[in-house]
């Protein structure tokens, strides 16, 4: 009996002996004793455990590391044996028209390259290209759109339009921060009038949504101030008058404010910002030609009835300071404005004329590289340098004038003459915007 009790009493011992310490039921059973650095050495304190019981509660431990920090830590270089940093300026400096091709080379790339870090490393270092982006109506009266590199003068695809603008009639288009092209207003075929607002990411390649305008309109007037875009004026379904209203939005607050109204309702058919102010040019309900300008500081319009407004064609730009027109139907002309006498003189001919028909047609002035670009609805470009404009004379300035794309000129022809074989006289295809965006 005697011994029977000693036996009993020395398997309790041995079993008080491998029962694991008495600890805080929320610590992690593998750090009971530092000096246990396997899964052997761990059993013996515990039985059947493993290297981390509970892994995740760790109150007195390390504090957890930036997964973020860690994976950049782990994952490979941008290019091999080189630092990021390095990489980057290599990858900066590839041109444009690869930057598509270097997004599917891996999820670092494309991750790179659709971020706003590596093209503002671009522009800051002087390394961003221009490029010219058309936006044309078909002879269906669908509407399709381009890009033009002047680099490799090459016109590259783009993704198409959002289906609500596909068909729309007289909506507007600007650029903001350079790389954003918005389209605003207009009228859907089977909705009507639209406030709707979408942008084009020239980064990312990609269409989004921007908030809808506070009023429905079509064909307004629009211009950028201070990188605000401002709409104003336009017809809005259903109201058998033009709108008088105007209204601004801030991509920073990324909302839209009501302004001044304008004196006169109007469907501007022409404008241009000059000298800090918005000038603009159309008919009102009557279907008179009338004209205002709009100061951004006292948000204040008036009208005006001076020398720019009677002698203001379309096209038109304002460019190093001056502003300058169209001076015959294909852009072969300039002519500038001279404040000193409120009047317009002939600046620039290229001796090299095109002819009057709508293919030929100057459609937009843009400002492209410095330069003054004449975009044609047969997609025709022509450049002008006007940054010197002491030596740009009428009767010298020929030799400034260079022709950098001519698509579509045989084609033109060729479908204008079957046309007329055929006796088709309908509308032919026409440029509706033309913008440039820097990337």
């Amino acid at each position: 009996m005697h011994a029977s009790v000693e036996a009993a009493q020395t398997a309790t011992q041995r079993r008080a002996r491998v029962q694991a310490p008495l600890v805080d039921s929320v610590s992690c059973y593998c750090r009971v004793d530092t000096g246990l650095k396997t899964v052997v050495g761990a059993r013996k304190f515990v039985p059947g455990a493993k290297i981390c019981i509970q892994p995740d509660i760790q109150p007195n431990g390390p504090k957890p590391r930036n997964p973020r920090r860690e994976r950049s830590r782990t994952q490979a270089p941008l290019l091999p044996n080189l630092p990021d940093d390095l990489a980057i300026a290599c990858l900066i400096r590839v041109p444009r028209v690869e930057h598509q091709n270097l997004r599917l080379v891996c999820k670092r790339w494309n991750r790179l390259l659709t971020g706003n870090y590596f093209y503002s490393l671009r522009k800051r270092l002087g390394m961003a290209e221009e490029w010219v982006y058309v936006i044309k109506r078909d002879r269906d009266g669908k509407i399709s759109w381009h890009a033009f590199d002047p680099i490799y003068q090459l016109w590259q695809p783009l993704p198409p339009v959002p289906v609500e603008y596909s068909e729309a009639l007289g909506f507007g288009c600007a650029v903001l921060s350079g790389c954003y092209l918005y389209l605003f207003g207009g009228k859907d075929p089977l909705r009507g009038s639209m406030r709707r607002v979408v942008f084009y990411n020239a980064r990312t390649n990609k269409w989004h949504r921007a908030p809808d305008m506070l009023r429905k309109r079509q064909f307004s007037g629009s211009s950028v101030i201070n990188n605000c875009l401002y709409v104003a004026g336009g017809e809005c379904e259903g109201i058998h008058r033009t709108l008088r209203s105007a209204e601004v939005y801030d991509p920073n607050k990324n909302r839209w404010t009501f302004i001044g109204e304008m004196t006169d309702g109007m469907v501007p058919l022409i404008g241009v910002v000059y000298e800090g102010k918005w000038f603009l040019k159309g008919l009102d309900s009557h279907r008179q030609v009338v004209s205002e300008v709009y100061a951004p500081p006292t948000n204040n319009w008036s009208a005006v009835n001076d020398g720019l407004m009677s002698g203001w064609r379309n096209p038109s730009i304002s460019l190093h300071g001056r502003l300058y027109s169209s001076d015959c139907r294909d852009g072969c002309k300039l002519r500038v404005y001279d404040d000193a006498t409120d009047s317009w003189s002939r600046f620039m001919d290229s001796k090299l004329h095109l002819g009057s028909s709508v293919s030929l047609e100057a459609a937009a002035f843009v400002s492209l590289n410095g330069k003054l670009a004449v975009i044609r609805n047969n997609m025709s470009i022509s450049l002008v340098d006007v940054s010197n404009p002491g030596t740009s004379i009428e009767t010298n300035s020929a030799h400034l004038w260079e022709t950098i794309s001519g698509k579509g000129q045989l084609k033109t022809f060729v479908s204008n003459l079957w046309s007329s074989i055929a006796g088709r006289t309908g509308l032919k295809s026409h440029i509706v915007h033309c913008q440039v965006l820097q990337v």
